[in-house]
């Protein structure tokens, strides 16, 4: 499994189907069936760890492609297959001058892969776009199309990784983008890029792909610091209460942690600050695993790394934010497999 992955580590699969049509998915969910084996769908590998002892079961790649474009109520409906390049598939909206996924640019992955974990980056998020769903749904053995309502989405959450995790796997996405939409510049990176200028969808989804890349977060061959999987720590949400606590903590040595506001009055606190000021910083190294060199929130492996390394330093990092902040951290990959 580890070549499918952006971590690149994992054993074997004991079977691998790489399903291109909703036939291929409904043919390789029955052989599953048949054999009474444990089922793991993959998309893009880039927000996952698996184990070293891999998956003893069936592993179903998505595959399945091809997108269309609709209008309706002055918004463009674009329908994508969840096998789709993620990053492909914003630079082909933008070249449309149709805006509300540019600030997504870069994220490794494919489409089918958006709804699961609510994606979002630089003040967007799927949840904002995405109107329904085509899936196949495990229990009822049939395809059906969830709404955006029904879809639980929150900060990297959704039904699909929560209440209802295991049961559906999605086939198809569609999105409600804004012709001509002024492009969102929300987050101080952006700010900072662009000065006063008012730029174009094009030139903000340019402007994100250099910050990421800047940050080791855009997968650029032969970088080491691009072996992870992205962000591996949630920002933790906390209360107005919680936050001026954790101000006065000795680890802050007077600074205030950074913030942004969240929903129901909540703060949502910087992960990757919390990691560098409980002694992670960047470049960190421990053994074959490591902290990228650009940024605090990505765990890297540093060449020959196992599953089990990273979960060490995962956990080292954990416990010790813990004990400095009194927060704990939440992983944003998958784990598959025995750990």
């Amino acid at each position: 499994m580890a070549p499918l992955t952006t971590f690149q580590v994992g054993g074997a699969a004991r079977y691998f189907i790489k399903a291109e049509t909703e036939d291929d998915v409904r043919e390789a969910v029955s052989f599953t069936r048949e054999r009474g084996l444990p089922l793991f769908v993959l998309a893009g590998g880039s927000n996952l760890v698996v184990s070293d002892s891999g998956w003893d079961g069936v592993v179903i790649k998505i595959a399945v492609r091809g997108i269309t474009q609709s209008s309706t109520g002055g918004k463009a409906i674009f329908e994508a297959g969840a096998g789709e390049d993620w990053d492909s598939f914003v630079a082909h909206t933008v070249s449309l001058n149709c805006g509300g996924i540019e600030c997504l640019s870069g994220i490794p992955g494919t489409v089918g892969g958006t709804p699961v974990q609510n994606v979002g980056a630089y003040g967007q998020e799927v949840a904002d776009t995405i109107t329904r769903m085509r899936i196949l749904d495990l229990e009822q053995s049939k395809i059906l199309e969830i709404e955006n309502r029904d879809s639980g989405f929150a900060y990297r959450t959704s039904i699909f990784n929560s209440s209802a995790r295991g049961r559906y796997i999605v086939l198809r996405v569609s999105y409600a983008l804004t012709l001509g939409a002024e492009p969102c510049i929300k987050y101080a990176d952006l700010k900072k890029f662009f000065g006063d200028k008012s730029p174009t969808l094009h030139e903000t989804r340019d402007a994100v792909r250099q910050i990421r890349r800047s940050k080791a977060m855009l997968l650029v061959e032969g970088d080491v610091d691009c072996r992870s999987a992205g962000s591996f720590f949630k920002n933790p949400m906390v209360t107005q209460e919680q936050y001026d606590e954790i101000c006065h903590k000795p680890a802050t040595k007077g600074e205030r942690v950074p913030q942004f506001p969240a929903a129901d009055g909540r703060v949502k606190i910087s992960a990757a600050w919390l990691v560098e000021h409980a002694g992670f910083s960047k470049g960190f190294e421990h053994g074959a695993v490591g902290i990228s060199s650009k940024h605090a929130l990505a765990i890297i492996n540093r060449g020959g790394a196992r599953a089990a390394d990273i979960v060490v330093l995962k956990n080292e990092i954990q416990q010790r934010v813990q004990e400095t902040f009194g927060l704990e951290l939440n992983p944003e990959p998958v784990f598959v497999g025995k750990f």
